[in-house]
């Protein structure tokens, strides 16, 4: 007789059956939608005076928001100002960069171009694109490179883009970072997911503008939503994004063009289409009646496909990553889908879904992440379930970004020298040009009356270099990873550069 564990789970209830044996347990039953339309109209009616508040304390310029329910939106509305140096309100379609939450928008894309859920376990071919190892290369899927379990490391290529290189350079490069365990390990990584997108788009010879186009923003009627950012800077009703000034007011000093990682964080939006996009999501691929997206290939990217966060405060749920979303359970057992989006450079957003409940809200603000767009988020839903807030989100989500801001500074304190540092070497001896494998070409010059200037990238970046001890210098870095103040090193004609060196690959060889 074979064993029950070869039988399976039908085939031991069976055997069970046969033999007298008690049959198994039955599942639990599944869970059922308790959130009713009064407690949704209470989440709603706590809302406006929530997101005001929430800009006030921050300083954050403005918002939009749109909340789905049943197939209808039930909310839709700007806040606060466009720019701060200029005139002009926020309303429901202004465009805004949405950053990450493009993630999403990109599975829904690559969801109706498929037609089978079984697509998306195809091989990914992109000229130009491969893995450090040649096995992985000839068997990573767009499921695991929209999952992130490819094995890449934490935002491999990030630094490419911030140094000005195009998105060819940048996916042909990512062959020379190292991997971690295939499928068995999580490192969220923008380029990854944009090389199985750009492969789809490809394999159906064309862009991946007009795929999106073709496949999901004309058919859903997304009519002010785009991939490219000229059609973001080329809108007359857009949201500047801001960044927060040292006396705490908030400007906005920074332009952040992100086509290198299209598919990735690249598209903007208005919050009117973000909720077409809502109802398209919550239907299970219609909207209005008419099939968008297939139902099967786009229920496959709401699926877990690696765990991506132990349970941790403050939600204390283990947290999951699915095609471009973040999955997880609630306490009810109900499915929960969310995303956020955050440019250190002025932006941050969220998506959150419940489509137990078919109730979902997307939040879109002009302002480097300090918490707002996601406590927003939390709150309404939190007031939805509990009747009002068991938290207060905002400062608990400003010190989550605050942490994050911090990570990859250096400990060193580049900005004020050791006592009795050595002095540096005459500027010839540093002088030069370098090369590294993956970042390129770095060159040293010696400026008179002003010292070392350090360039890098293909348009190159110019850092003044700041003596430290002996032969090491520091700069300050720039651009949307910037971490301050970063360590340069020279020793036996070489160069490395700290911030660059986080996978090996920042030393440079003098030629």
């Amino acid at each position: 007789m074979r064993t029950l564990h070869s039988l399976g789970v039908a085939g031991a209830a069976v055997v069970l059956a046969a033999t007298g044996a008690a049959a198994a347990p039955s599942p639990p039953p599944a869970p059922k939608p308790q959130i009713t339309d009064a407690e949704v109209n209470a989440a709603l009616e706590r809302l406006p005076g929530f997101v005001t508040d929430a800009l006030r304390s921050t300083g954050v310029p403005g918002a939009a928001v749109a909340v789905v329910h049943d197939d209808k939106v039930v909310y839709l509305k700007g806040f606060g100002v466009r720019r701060t140096d200029a005139p002009g309100a926020i309303g429901p379609d202004t465009v805004f960069q949405i950053a990450s939450l493009s993630k999403p928008v990109s599975s829904t894309v690559v969801a109706g171009t498929l037609k089978d859920p079984a697509d998306w376990d195809r091989r990914t071919e992109l000229p130009g694109f491969a893995l450090k190892d040649p096995w992985v290369t000839g068997h990573v899927t767009a499921a695991d490179l929209f999952s992130h379990r490819s094995g890449l490391p934490d935002h491999a290529g990030d630094l490419l883009e911030d140094l000005g290189y195009d998105q060819a350079y940048i996916l042909d490069h990512l062959r020379l970072e190292p991997l971690s365990p295939f499928r068995a390990s999580y490192a969220y990584t923008n380029f990854g997911l944009t090389a199985a997108a750009e492969a789809v788009a490809r394999q159906h010879g064309t862009t991946w503008q007009k795929l999106a186009d073709d496949t999901l923003f004309k058919p859903a009627g997304m009519t002010h939503t785009s991939t490219e950012f000229s059609a973001f800077v080329g809108a007359p009703d857009h949201a500047a994004t801001h960044v927060k000034n040292p006396d705490g007011t908030w400007s906005p000093r920074y332009v952040r063009d992100p086509d290198a990682q299209a598919p990735a964080g690249g598209v903007s939006s208005t919050a009117t289409d973000m909720a077409r996009w809502l109802r398209l999501q919550l239907s299970g691929g219609t909207l209005d009646g008419k099939r968008i997206i297939p139902a099967d290939t786009l229920a496959t990217t709401h699926l877990p496909q690696i765990l991506s966060q132990p349970p941790t405060p403050p939600l204390d749920h283990t947290g999951f990553y699915g095609l471009g979303w973040n999955v997880s359970y609630d306490d009810a057992g109900r499915l929960r889908l969310s995303h956020t989006g955050a440019f250190e450079l002025g932006a941050n957003t969220n998506v959150t879904m419940l489509p137990l409940e078919k109730l979902g809200i997307v939040v879109l603000t002009n302002g480097a992440p300090v918490g707002v767009a996601d406590a927003i988020a939390q709150d309404f839903f939190d007031t939805a379930e509990h009747g009002k807030p068991t938290t207060d989100w905002l400062p608990l989500f400003a010190q989550l970004y605050a942490q994050a801001l911090n990570t990859g500074r250096s400990a060193t304190d580049y900005a004020h020298p050791p006592a009795g540092a050595k002095p540096a070497r005459a500027d010839g001896a540093y002088t030069g040009t370098y090369v590294s494998p993956y970042y390129g070409k770095l060159t040293v010059t010696a400026d008179e009356g002003s010292g070392l200037t350090l360039s890098l990238g293909p348009k190159p970046m110019r850092f003044p270099l700041t003596h430290y001890d002996g032969d090491t210098f520091s700069y300050v870095t720039s651009g949307e990873n910037a971490v301050g103040r970063t360590g340069v090193f020279f020793k036996d004609g070489t160069v490395r550069i700290e911030y660059l060196d986080a996978t090996h690959l920042g030393t440079f060889t003098k030629q």
